[in-house]
């Protein structure tokens, strides 16, 4: 089997006379009550992996928590049920929001619920968005046993299923071994003409035609939220200007380092997710 060699991280060059809008705009769809941390995460991440601007759209009732754990993103409060989750209602408000603004990417999904309302809600930006999509946790959710949905859409997607996630959105059994995961992979990504970030143990990231199957991270990372934090930080490296396919790439080898770096600090038991977006800084140091 011959895997992908992702060779150098190659962004953006920093000039010093240029600015935030040189650097990508990332719209991250997230939260609900009791999960606005997974929009926090999301959000921190994008900012950590280079991105210019960070928009993150939330139901209102969280701006003002989020706002004071993370002032550096931008906050798009939208209508809410009554049970705190966002509203189909809000889907144009999104468009065009990405389109005014400039968005290059969007992440939608962590801490969303799956209300019928989030579900609607995700179906119609993912049909109105002409911008690359990274769709993980409950923006999966909404899809399980009805992936062909996934077929309507106007742009690039990357999903990013652990393998329960995988199994209820595709309706298949993933097998134990890499060459089993990797088979499943590629046959799923060229079916549904996506990116497909199959986490794990030795994360398998596939566009149908190139593989990838990283080798960094470690069993501490086994924790809530850690998917949030490469979320973000796919998004943060696609907005910059790598394709999907490398963004996902990189999201997977920075994401296991930083976790590498942060059990090395706090041992196995202790790190947290916000223990790997403190160490991407030097997981990008050490690429």
């Amino acid at each position: 089997m011959s895997l992908y060699r992702p060779g150098r991280l190659r962004l953006a060059h920093r000039d010093p006379r240029s600015d935030k809008s040189r650097y990508g705009h990332v719209l991250i769809v997230a939260g609900s009550r009791g999960m606005g941390g997974a929009a926090l995460l999301a959000s921190e991440a994008a900012l950590r992996a280079g991105a210019g601007l960070v928009t993150t759209a939330i139901p209102a009732s969280l701006e003002a928590a989020l706002t004071a754990r993370l002032p550096e993103s931008l906050k798009l409060p939208l209508a809410e049920s009554r049970s705190g989750a966002l509203t189909a209602g809000s889907s144009g408000r999104l468009v065009s929001y990405a389109r005014r603004r400039r968005v290059n990417v969007a992440a939608i999904g962590p801490g969303l619920s799956v209300t019928a309302g989030t579900a609607a809600l995700c179906r119609r930006i993912l049909r109105g968005l002409s911008v690359p999509v990274v769709l993980d946790a409950d923006g999966l959710n909404v899809y399980a046993g009805s992936a062909r949905q996934l077929a309507a859409r106007q742009a690039p997607l990357c999903v990013t299923p652990h393998r329960r996630e995988c199994e209820r959105l595709f309706g298949v059994r993933v097998p134990e071994g890499d060459a089993g995961r990797v088979a499943l992979a590629k046959r799923l990504a060229k079916l549904y003409h996506l990116v497909l970030v199959l986490k794990g143990h030795r994360t398998v990231v596939t566009d149908g035609a190139r593989v990838y199957v990283n080798t960094t991270g470690n069993a501490g990372m086994a924790k809530g939220g850690s998917g949030d934090v490469l979320t973000g930080l796919i998004a943060g490296l696609a907005a910059q200007g790598l394709g999907l396919y490398e963004a996902a790439v990189w999201g997977a080898r920075l994401h296991g380092r930083a976790g590498d770096l942060a059990v090395r600090q706090k041992g196995l038991l202790g790190i947290t997710a916000g223990d790997l977006i403190r160490c991407l800084p030097g997981a990008f140091k050490a690429g």
